[in-house]
């Protein structure tokens, strides 16, 4: 019996791994599909995209949508606000939600409770409940068509999931390190910079990347408190290639799309170990 078991069991393996395998590549292709699309609609001319037997590759590397989108939205300055108000945002995010995750994960307090609690009920609120009051309050301070109001609009809203992650990642950390280090006559902040800090690296690393990204990509909160086209981020320059009546540059969107998505995608891959790392590390406790 124990012979047959094993035989079973080795014939199941070997017909598991290859469906495994082959449910990996279709997800693959699944996520790899919309930049393959934008990439091979930015290349075509506008002959191309309205033929309706044009072939999925295009007939030759056209970089006219490149250059006419550069123009007509004026990307550079678009990506310099975003670049600015992301990086802003998550500096400030993380200098905010650094100290908040250590204190509620070691200082278990009747607060702790409540902060966490409130900290999943604020991811429930969608947009359109809170856009109204804070365009009056930002209106009320004059914060609004500016890339400061923007930059606090962002960071509040994305302090509550930043801090949900670090807390798991805080959590991981054996609290006896820090017990040897108050033990050898370090205080609190020589063993947070010493101990801790360097532990929650790769934790850092990727709350700071869910942070930018979310700035970089978010749409709806800019749309409503930025009217100046030279305060303008990204996604409201691509917004540009819609026309009023719904006709759509398709491929100066696509040429326009492409070129937004390559500093998040560098980025990304320069950090893919330290991402990688942090994720693992923050899924060890919660």
């Amino acid at each position: 019996m124990t012979t047959l078991a094993r035989t079973s069991a080795v014939g199941r393996s070997r017909i598991a791994r290859p469906l495994q395998y082959l449910a990996l590549l279709a997800y693959m292709c699944f996520l790899a599909f919309p930049l393959l699309f934008l990439l091979t609609t930015a290349f075509k001319t506008p002959r191309e995209l309205q033929s309706p037997d044009a072939g999925i590759l295009p007939e030759r590397l056209d970089w006219t949508n490149f250059t006419a989108a550069i123009d007509k939205a004026d990307l550079f300055t678009a990506a310099g606000n975003s670049l600015l108000v992301a990086v802003t945002t998550t500096a400030i995010v993380t200098a905010v939600a650094l100290p908040a995750a250590y204190a509620l994960v070691r200082f278990r307090t009747r607060l702790r409770a409540f902060a966490t609690g409130w900290i999943l009920l604020s991811q429930v609120f969608p947009f359109i409940l809170i856009i109204i009051p804070l365009f009056l309050l930002l209106k009320d301070i004059g914060l609004v068509n500016t890339l400061l109001g923007l930059v606090l609009v962002y960071a509040v809203w994305s302090l509550p999931f930043s801090l949900w992650m670090l807390q798991g990642y805080v959590a991981a950390i054996p609290v006896e390190l820090e017990e040897a280090s108050a033990v050898d006559g370090a205080g609190r902040l020589k063993t947070l910079a010493r101990i801790v800090l360097p532990l929650l690296a790769p934790g850092l690393v990727a709350t700071s990347l869910f942070t930018f990204i979310n700035s970089w990509n978010e749409f709806f909160f800019a749309l409503v408190l930025i009217q100046d086209p030279d305060m303008q981020t990204l996604p409201l320059a691509l917004a540009r290639f819609v026309g009023a009546e719904g006709q759509v540059q398709l491929g100066q969107l696509a040429a326009a799309a492409l070129l937004a998505c390559l500093p998040s995608l560098v980025f990304f891959l320069l950090i893919q170990k330290r991402l990688t790392a942090g994720l693992l590390s923050g899924a060890v406790k919660g």
